[in-house]
C-alpha cells in the first residue's frame, strides 16, 4: 500500500514537473536532454508539445528547429493490443523518429514512429506524418504528402509577403482608425527599414539573426516606411495630418 502511494506522488510530482517545463521551451529542451532526447542548439518549442519518452533514445530532434503549438511525436504504438487480443501475442511496435536541422513544425502536427524529416524542410499545420519527407521539401496533409520543394517556395514567398504586408497596413489603419506605426511590423520591417542601425525598438537582431549580414547588404523594397503606408492604400492627407500634429 505505501509502495503504491509512493508511486502514485512520484508520478504526479512527474506530470507537474513536465507540465512546467513543456510551458517554458528553455526547460522543456533541458527536460527532454535529461530524459534521453537527442535536441540539437537553437531548435525551439512555441506552445506546448508532446513528445514520446516511452524510448527517449529514439528520438534525434536536430539544429535550429521548430515546434508550434500542440505537436506530437510518437515512437511506439499500442496497436499490438487487438493483435494480443486475437493472436494470443505480444508484438512490440516501436521505431526511431529523426527530425533533421532546420525544420518548421506546423500547429497539431502528428509524427508517427520509424519516420526521417530531412533538413531545410516546412511541414504545415495538422499534418499527420507516416512516411519519410525528403530534404528540402514543403509538406502537408493527412497523411503528409510534399507539396513542393523549399526553392519554390521560397520563390513563392518572394512574390507574395510585400502584398501581404500591405493588406496588414490597409486593415490596421481600418479597424482602428489610426495611421499604423512602425512597432507594429515587428516581422515586416525588412520592406521599408533602413539598413542604418536606427531601428529604435524593432527586434531587428533577434528576428535576423544569422541573415542580418545579408539584411545590411540589401536594400528595402520600399525608401521609407511613409512610402509604404501609401503603398497599402493609406491616404497621404492622413499622413500629412499626422505627422503635422507630431511636429506641434
Amino acid at each position: 500500500m505505501i509502495e503504491m502511494a509512493i508511486s502514485i506522488l512520484r508520478n504526479l510530482l512527474e506530470t507537474v514537473y513536465r507540465n512546467i517545463c513543456s510551458s517554458n521551451s528553455k526547460l522543456y529542451v533541458t527536460y527532454l536532454r535529461k530524459k534521453g532526447v537527442t535536441v540539437g542548439e537553437g531548435t525551439t518549442f512555441f506552445g506546448r508539445a508532446s513528445i514520446d519518452l516511452t524510448r527517449p533514445s529514439l528520438v534525434d530532434i536536430g539544429r535550429n528547429c521548430i515546434f508550434t503549438e500542440n505537436v506530437r511525436l510518437f515512437t511506439h504504438g499500442f496497436d499490438w493490443f487487438v493483435l494480443r487480443e486475437k493472436f494470443s501475442e505480444v508484438l512490440c511496435s516501436s521505431g526511431k523518429v529523426v527530425i533533421e536541422d532546420n525544420v518548421f513544425v506546423g500547429a497539431g502536427t502528428i509524427i508517427l514512429k520509424g519516420v526521417r524529416i530531412g533538413r531545410d524542410s516546412i511541414i504545415g499545420a495538422g499534418s499527420v506524418i507516416t512516411h519519410d519527407i525528403p530534404p528540402g521539401s514543403v509538406a502537408a496533409g493527412n497523411p503528409c504528402s510534399v507539396i513542393m520543394g523549399i526553392d519554390e517556395y521560397y520563390c513563392k514567398r518572394k512574390k507574395e509577403y510585400v502584398n501581404e504586408a500591405k493588406v496588414y497596413a490597409r486593415e490596421l489603419y481600418l479597424k482602428t482608425g489610426k495611421i499604423p506605426t512602425q512597432k507594429d511590423f515587428w516581422e515586416e520591417f525588412p520592406i521599408f527599414l533602413k539598413r542604418d542601425g536606427n531601428w529604435g525598438k524593432l527586434p531587428v537582431r533577434d528576428y535576423m539573426g544569422p541573415a542580418l549580414n545579408n539584411f545590411m547588404r540589401s536594400k528595402p523594397v520600399f525608401s521609407s516606411f511613409e512610402e509604404f503606408l501609401i503603398a497599402s492604400g493609406i491616404p497621404k492627407t492622413k499622413l500629412r495630418k499626422t505627422t503635422h500634429d507630431q511636429q506641434k
